[in-house]
């Protein structure tokens, strides 16, 4: 088992900054493939980001590359999102997410850890 919990979401205006922490204690997770998902109201969850616990690869998707940047603290147990230039349309709750087969996929039905999510809200 695998314990997340996000921090750090809140309100911020167009063009700025946050950065997201995702907190994971439980079982050993050093193989784990790590992500930060998104839902804004009414619409499906949709992938945003994800690294491998153990070597540090990562991917993005389109929306938030050169945007966005996922790392991973090892000694703290802890991923985070640097999100930056941010948009109305990141407005979302983010949610973090752990594989314990290591893939970095963008499909959410791949995960079988989640934490609570943290909201996110961009305004104009």
């Amino acid at each position: 088992q695998v314990q997340l919990v996000e921090s750090g979401g809140g309100l911020v205006q167009t063009g700025g900054s946050l950065r997201l922490s995702c907190a994971a204690s439980g079982d050993t997770y050093s193989n784990y493939g790590m992500a930060w998902f998104r839902q804004a109201p009414g619409k499906e969850r949709e992938f945003v980001a994800a690294i491998s616990w153990r070597g540090g690869t990562t991917n993005y998707s389109e929306s938030v590359k050169d945007r966005f940047t996922i790392s991973g603290e090892n000694a703290k147990n802890t991923m985070y999102l640097q999100m930056n230039s941010l948009k109305t349309e990141d407005t979302a709750v983010y949610y973090c997410a752990a594989d314990p087969f290591g893939s970095r996929s963008s499909i959410a039905g791949l995960y079988r850890y989640w934490g609570q999510g943290t909201q996110v809200t961009v305004s104009s």
